[in-house]
């Protein structure tokens, strides 16, 4: 099971994400959830340094079964704005995997 964590402080503002876990929905190279929830998360984390200029940081094991992005507080409201925007369209897209594939992909928000 993938494990997603999203952290959002009181305002909403998504502070945080993380993943962990193994969707194991197929066989290695076939699985096509745990290439999903990959897809969407690293190109949300590639969209904000590229759109953004945003250096998030990033913590991930050597094994593929973890993934941590925080985001810094001290940006530009801009800059900010369109990190929030970018990242709560990888929860959106997230939420369409788990809502198909239940099974074998979990969010959890925190506050």
């Amino acid at each position: 099971m993938i494990n997603v964590y999203v952290q959002r402080a009181s305002n909403e503002r998504i502070d945080s994400f993380s993943m962990d876990g193994h969707a194991d929905f197929a066989e290695h190279g076939q699985d096509i959830v745990c290439a999903g929830a990959s897809a969407v998360s690293f190109g949300s984390i590639n969209a904000i340094m590229a759109l953004t200029e945003v250096e998030p940081i990033i913590e991930q094991s050597s094994d593929g079964g973890f993934l941590r992005c925080i985001i810094p507080d001290d940006i530009p409201q801009e800059a900010d704005s369109k990190v929030q925007l970018l990242l709560n369209s990888m929860v959106i897209s997230l939420q369409t995997i788990e809502r198909d594939y239940s099974d074998f992909i979990k969010i959890t928000f925190k506050k």
